[in-house]
Formats: C-alpha cells, sequence, structure tokens
C-alpha cells in the first residue's frame, strides 16, 4: 500500500523555486526519506539518479579530488546509466554523512551551479555531523525536516472518504456521529502502529499486530544499535538509560522529565549530552517550561524544567510494552500513560504544522499546566489535551484567567465546536489546526 506524503509537495514547490538552493532532508532513522526523494524524483523529473555514500564507498573519492560543480557531474555521470541533465535529473545524494566534502559541494552547488537539482539526506545526520565535526554549509542549502508519517496522512489511505470529508469542510460546526466515530476508530489504530511507514503498511495491509509489532521492535533495535555506533562509548549507557525511562517519565501525573527516574543520584549536567545525542537523533522532543507566554516564545524557555516525548507514539507504545488491545479499547484504563499517549499523538501532529518549532508547556504556581502552548503566526494559542471525553479541570480557565488570550484549544474525544475563543476539537484533527484557524473570525 501506498502512503501519500505531504513532503511531496514540499519538493514539488521547491523545484520550481526560482532561488532554489540544493536541500538537505533531516529527520530520523526509518521515516521514509529515501523513498520520499526516489518517489519524488520518479514522479517530477524525466531522470532520477542516486548516489549512495555508505554503499558505494568509492564516490568519496570523486569529491576528494575536485570542488568543482561542472566537473563533478561529469564524473558522477560514469557512475551512473542515466544522465545528468539541468532541469530534468534529480540528484540524490543519500547518506551524505558519510562524506564530508560531499555535504561541502551543497555550496558549490548552490553558488556555481543552481539549475541542478539535488536532494541529500542522510541517517542520524545532526548526530554525526557533530560527532566528526563536519561543516555544514548554512545559508547555501535548504534544510527541511521529516516527520513520520502523521494522522493527517494515515486517514488519507486508510479512510479516505473520512479523510475527504474533513478536508471540504468550511465551517466549524458538529461533526456527524458516523465521521466523529471512524476518526476515533482510526486516531486509535494509528496510535497502535504510530507513524513509522512499514508499522503503517503493515497495519492498514491487515497483516497483523503481531507483524506490527515485530516492525516497531525492529526499529527499536535498530536505534540501539546506533547508540553503539555514532554516541561517544562514555555517553552510550546515558542515551540507553533516558530513551528506556519515557515510559515512566511520561507515567507521572505532570510529565516533567526528572533525572532521579533515569536513576538514583542522577544530575542533569550528566545527562545533558545524551538528552542532545537523542534532540539531534530526532528520537525525542524536549518541551520546555515557559514562564509567561510571551512572544517569542523561545525567549521564555525555562530550561531545567522540561518533558520529553517520543518522535513517535507507536515506538513510545511499544517501548513500554503496552499491548496494542489496550489502546484499541476506548474504555481500558491505563490512566496517566492514556494520558501520555494522547499528548504524544497530538505533538506528533502538531510540530509538522509549527515549522518544526517545538511547543511548551505552562504551569501555575499552584496545580494548573497546560499541556502545549504553541506561536501561530502572531498569536500565542494554549492547548489543552484530555485521553478521552472527560474534560474536567480548570487548567485552561486559570490560564485564560490569567492572560485573556483571543484563542484556546481543547484536543478530547468530543465533537468539533467553537465558542467565544475556544476551539474544542477531536485529537484525530489536531493536524487540521490550520484550517480551523482560517475559519475562526478575529474576536
Amino acid at each position: 500500500m501506498r502512503i501519500e506524503r505531504d513532503i511531496i509537495n514540499q519538493f514539488k514547490a521547491w523545484k520550481d523555486t526560482p532561488n532554489r538552493k540544493p536541500i538537505l532532508l533531516k529527520g530520523a532513522r526509518q521515516i521514509g526519506k529515501t523513498w520520499a526523494m526516489e518517489t519524488f524524483g520518479q514522479e517530477c523529473f524525466k531522470y532520477c539518479v542516486k548516489f549512495d555514500f555508505d554503499r558505494q564507498p568509492e564516490l568519496k573519492s570523486v569529491f576528494q579530488t575536485t570542488k568543482d560543480p561542472i566537473r563533478l557531474i561529469k564524473e558522477l555521470t560514469l557512475y551512473q546509466e542515466q544522465p545528468i541533465i539541468a532541469g530534468e535529473t534529480l540528484m540524490i545524494f543519500d547518506e551524505i554523512q558519510e562524506c564530508e566534502e560531499a555535504l561541502n559541494s551543497l555550496k558549490y552547488f548552490c553558488e556555481e551551479a543552481p539549475q541542478y537539482h539535488i536532494i541529500a539526506a542522510g541517517s542520524l545526520l545532526g548526530v554525526a555531523v557533530k560527532k566528526r565535526k563536519m561543516t555544514v554549509p548554512v545559508g547555501k542549502v535548504s534544510i527541511i525536516n521529516m516527520f513520520p508519517v502523521t494522522f493527517r496522512e494515515f486517514l488519507r489511505a486508510s479512510d479516505t472518504r473520512t479523510y475527504e470529508y474533513i478536508e471540504a469542510l468550511d465551517e466549524i460546526h458538529h461533526l456527524p456521529e458516523i465521521i466523529l466515530n471512524k476518526l476515533r476508530t482510526e486516531y486509535r489504530r494509528y496510535q497502535v502502529s504510530g507513524g513509522m511507514p512499514e508499522a503503517v503498511t503493515a497495519l492498514l495491509e491487515n497483516q497483523g499486530v503481531g507483524v506490527v509489532e515485530s516492525v516497531l521492535q525492529d526499529i527499536l533495535d535498530l536505534y540501539e544499535l546506533d547508540f553503539s555506533k555514532y554516541a561517544e562509548p562514555r555517553e552510550i549507557p546515558r542515551i540507553h538509560a533516558i530513551w528506556h525511562s519515557l515510559p515512566a517519565q511520561l507515567s507521572k501525573e505532570n510529565r516533567k522529565f526528572i533525572y532521579k527516574v533515569i536513576k538514583s543520584g542522577a544530575r542533569s549536567k550528566d545527562y545533558e549530552d545524551a538528552l542532545m545525542w537523542l534532540e539531534d537523533a530526532g528520537m525525542i522532543y524536549r518541551v520546555f517550561n515557559i514562564s509567561k507566554p510571551g512572544m517569542p516564545l523561545s525567549a521564555y524557555e525555562e530550561t531545567d524544567a522540561f518533558k520529553v516525548y517520543s518522535c513517535d507514539c507507536g515506538l513510545l507504545r511499544r517501548l513500554a510494552h503496552l499491548p496494542a488491545t489496550v489502546v484499541t479499547d476506548p474504555i481500558a484504563n491505563y490512566t496517566e500513560f492514556k494520558g501520555a499517549m494522547a499528548e504524544n499523538a497530538v505533538l506528533q501532529s502538531i510540530i509538522p504544522l509549527t515549522d518544526s518549532q517545538t511547543p511548551c508547556y505552562w504551569t501555575s504556581p499552584g496545580t494548573a499546566e497546560v499541556e502545549f502552548v504553541i506561536q501561530w503566526n502572531d498569536e500565542i494559542i494554549p492547548i489543552e489535551i484530555k485521553a478521552e471525553e472527560n474534560i474536567s479541570g480548570n487548567s485552561l480557565s486559570v490560564y485564560a484567567k490569567k492572560y485573556s488570550p483571543r484563542y484556546r484549544m481543547r484536543f478530547s474525544m468530543l465533537n468539533l465546536q467553537y465558542n467565544n475563543g475556544l476551539l474544542s476539537s477531536p485529537s484525530p484533527l489536531a493536524g487540521w489546526i490550520g484550517k480551523w484557524m482560517s475559519m475562526i473570525k478575529p474576536l
């Protein structure tokens, strides 16, 4: 089964941009970067050539002998059966972290040969660049972040009619019960597979939960091997400990990351590098507390108070050994972790919409906590997450009374509605925030 990825549209827009730069594609392992590049090349160009610096180490010598783009093109042509023609060929530089000279060559293609279309990507690119002290041609590449399959993409593949119904909405109103129930069902299935393309495909092709679990476990095992391959030896046990502490961290009622959950007596200075490694690898998101919801949000982050979420809710579920049957049962009682799963899934929908700017969260000196606060254009919007239909609690009200935001959002399993600045939306529709905001008239 083919899953349409929204990033292809980003590539298409880039293709026709006048002042185009080479793309440097970043993202966690196993999210489909190579597939997306190749699919784009096959669909939008006459020719598509891929150079894999891991599988073809001999390519490195080409970039070590010259920096001239035209000469590079001539030599690279010898490694391909298809021609490399400006405007007609997409060049893919895969696993580019294996060749620093190839990474640096993007600068010269940008300056001297912008007529060529190039997309470069690599496994754990951010980690490799830091470890090897490689130079990234900042300002000479367009950095695009890619993410796991979102629920929006999942729904488009799993239930096209429901997806098209949501896409066709031109005002905010209660959804028919049949649509709402379909959204709930598909969303719970999405939380089982998460957004790793191989796991999504296994689920949607009805290969069985056993296959889905096997795929997710294989990815987790691959991540463990990456710790050993790309991390400094002294950091490996710390990275491992943080990663495996995620279920316990998120099972706490307030979800704030606590070092002693990792290990008794653990100190922040001992684990900061390990946290940054996991961030650079795209495996986690750190959501920082803010002292107040000011513009820009990043100016008010309190770096010593944060929550850590997984890049993918399916991986988080598998890491926690939470059975799929529990997730798909709407009345299953797994309390705090059910809330954590709900937050993680909504976060996955939000981040691709906010230009990769990770949301923050807010707490009052008392007990109020708003799960996410986002910067949407010139608005600061608080977002409350509820796992099911119980929306009790006054945290959003405490925030609203203190800061009087123009807009507030609450995601739960209740129906869609908008009233007096509060958007109440089913959690599955978090990926349509832009649509809802465009429909809301200024107060």
